[in-house]
């Protein structure tokens, strides 16, 4: 056996669970000041809104969305 023989095949690294396109998508709003913001359990952040409505519907867009991560 030479020193360039492997043993054990190499194993493939898997995604992370967030990372994956069916993970559930939980947006909720967190208040920063007067300033508040949507925040995903998949670790996406919107932008800060001074209207909550606007956060909101950042969070449900977000949350609707298939395609982000």
């Amino acid at each position: 056996m030479s020193e360039h023989d492997v043993s054990e095949p190499p194993t493939a690294l898997s995604a992370p669970p967030s990372a994956s396109p069916t993970a559930v998508h939980t947006a909720s709003t967190v208040e920063r000041g007067s300033f508040c913001l949507a925040r995903c359990t998949c670790g996406w952040s919107g932008p800060a809104r001074r209207a909550r409505d606007r956060a909101r519907t950042d969070a449900a867009a977000h949350a609707g969305d298939s395609g982000h991560p």
